[in-house]
C-alpha cells in the first residue's frame, strides 16, 4: 500500500462516489466514506500472525474493496491480476443478501477480508436498526468462525468477538 493507493481510494469515494451519499458514512452523513476502507487496509497491514503475502494483498484489496460498487472510478492498471480477482471476488451488486449466500464459495482470502469489512462496519453500526444489526452480526459471527477455522486466533477475531453481543 502507497501513498497513491491512498490518494485513489479517497478520490474514487470523496470525489467520483456513484451517489453522494455513499462519500460519507452512514453513522453520523459526515466522515468521509474512505476512512473505513482505510482502516480495513491499515488493520490487516498489522497482524502480524498472517503471512506478509496476505498482509500486502489483504490490504490492497480492502483498500479498493468497494470502489466498484460504490464509486464510478476503476481500478488502477497497476494492481496485480490476483489482488483485481480478489476485489472482484469481494464485490457483490446484489447487496447483502447475495453476500451472505455466496460468501461461502469464494475464497477462503475473501471471507477472512470481508470480516474486517464487516468488523468496521459493526464498530459504526449505531445506525443499523435492531433487525438489521441481529443479522449482520449473524453473519459476521459465521464468518468469525470461518476465519478462526482457516488462520486460527487472530486480532481480528478477537476484535469480532468483543463487539458481537
Amino acid at each position: 500500500m502507497e501513498l497513491e493507493d491512498i490518494i485513489n481510494i479517497w478520490e474514487a469515494h470523496q470525489k467520483q462516489p456513484k451517489q453522494s451519499k455513499d462519500a460519507v458514512r452512514f453513522f453520523d452523513g459526515k466522515t468521509p466514506y474512505s476512512t473505513h476502507p482505510l482502516w480495513c487496509a491499515t488493520s490487516i497491514a498489522v497482524e502480524t500472525s498472517l503471512d506478509e503475502k496476505t498482509r500486502e494483498e489483504g490490504s490492497l484489496v480492502l483498500l479498493y474493496h468497494d470502489v466498484r460498487e460504490d464509486t464510478n472510478k476503476d481500478l488502477p492498471d497497476y494492481l496485480s491480476e490476483r489482488v483485481k480477482y480478489l476485489i472482484n471476488e469481494m464485490t457483490f451488486y446484489g447487496g447483502m443478501q447475495e453476500e451472505m449466500n455466496e460468501i461461502w464459495n469464494k475464497p477462503k482470502e475473501v471471507r477472512l477480508y470481508k470480516l474486517y469489512d464487516k468488523v468496521n462496519n459493526l464498530m459504526s453500526g449505531s445506525w443499523m436498526l435492531p433487525h438489521k444489526r441481529k443479522a449482520y452480526e449473524e453473519y459476521t459471527k459465521k464468518l468469525l468462525e470461518n476465519v478462526e477455522r482457516d488462520y486460527g486466533d487472530l486480532n481480528i477475531t478477537r476484535i469480532a468477538r468483543a463487539i458481537i453481543r
